[in-house]
């Protein structure tokens, strides 16, 4: 786990020795909290995932959980593109991302979401469509799948907007999703 001032606000990530996991937005969640309340956080949420310990607790250790080097390294490097992104010094992230405990569906969404470029958008049905899926109704499982992205930036959900012209939605909120369009070039009006 790694928390760090951006720009755009305090940020997060939390990784595994596969690769990033978690990335906590500006003024999302506990990003916001100290960083020994969002460590015990990631660690109840790590200890609850974990399938390797009876009743899928992880072990207490003295002092906390202790990282495995492997994720802190890791971390570190998304700490570190996730901050030349937002300085307009980076468009494409190649720290690795661990999606292993995404469902099947979200996964295969979140992938295609990773394929869309630097300063382009797609609508919702056209992700859908991406993904192999046409009816209507697709298109909000797939705005659905977006909207639980575990690692927001790195897998670009803010480069999916809503079909009539508009942002669509964002976790990390409308003006920030604004923001991050606009650092690519992409512009809306406010709405």
């Amino acid at each position: 786990m790694r928390i760090f001032d951006t720009p755009f606000g305090r940020m997060a990530v939390s990784a595994t020795a596969r690769g990033l996991t978690r990335v906590f937005l500006p003024n999302v969640g506990c990003v916001l909290c100290t960083h020994a309340e969002v460590a015990e956080a990631l660690h109840v949420s790590a200890a609850l995932l974990n399938p390797r310990h009876a009743g899928g607790f992880i072990p207490p250790h003295a002092g906390g959980f202790l990282p495995d080097r492997a994720a802190s390294a890791l971390a570190a490097r998304a700490e570190l593109e996730i901050l030349q992104y937002l300085a307009g010094r980076r468009r494409k992230f190649t720290v690795p991302v661990d999606l292993s405990a995404a469902p099947p569906f979200h996964g295969k969404v979140l992938w295609a979401l990773a394929r869309i470029p630097y300063g382009q958008t797609v609508t919702y049905g056209e992700l859908a469509a991406r993904v192999g899926l046409v009816a209507a109704a697709t298109a909000r499982a797939v705005g659905v799948a977006a909207a639980t992205n575990p690692v927001p930036l790195v897998v670009p959900c803010h480069r999916v907007v809503a079909s009539d012209g508009g942002l669509g939605g964002y976790g990390g909120g409308l003006d920030l999703k604004r923001r991050l369009l606009g650092l690519e070039g992409v512009h809306f009006s406010a709405e």
